[in-house]
């Protein structure tokens, strides 16, 4: 004992505890960071593929660690003789301004703006509420639930 006596002990709890509308804001600058990466392959007429690691089982039966390419989905879309560009976090549509759930430019040149200006607004805060929002998960309601729920209260 002569080697841990020279050794000061305490007891400490770790705080992995994060804020989570930081975790949030963060995790939305990082896609859209990422789909200034695919708008930037767009103008180049190419796409935008992510490397990733799988694991699969081979002829023997052994998992082996494979690289793989994912294609990352724009958030930007022609339509209406122009570009609409959504905010998204994870795969639900943020609807930015409280009702609206897309940003309408003329051009692909001007996505790039868009991006930015989503940029800014998410390292301003003011995303915070929408973000809140959409990644709440709503209880999920079995089809013919409600109404059998209407017909129990009548």
């Amino acid at each position: 004992m002569t080697h841990l006596a020279k050794l000061t002990f305490k007891t400490v709890d770790r705080s992995t505890k994060r804020d989570p509308i930081i975790a949030r804001r963060d995790k939305l600058v990082a896609g859209l960071k990422e789909q200034k990466l695919v708008h930037a392959a767009v103008l180049k007429k190419q796409d935008h593929r992510v490397e990733r690691h799988k694991w699969i089982k081979d002829e023997f039966g052994e998992a082996q660690l494979i690289k793989t390419h994912r294609r990352v989905r724009p958030w930007f879309f022609e339509q209406d003789s122009g570009w609409y560009v959504q905010c998204r976090y994870g795969a639900r549509v943020i609807a930015a301004d409280g009702t609206n759930n897309a940003v309408f430019v003329k051009s692909l040149d001007e996505v790039a703006g868009v991006l930015d200006a989503f940029l800014n607004a998410v390292a301003a805060g003011e995303l915070d509420t929408a973000i809140t929002k959409v990644a709440e998960r709503q209880p999920r309601i079995k089809p013919g639930a409600a109404k059998a729920a209407a017909n129990a209260n009548a």
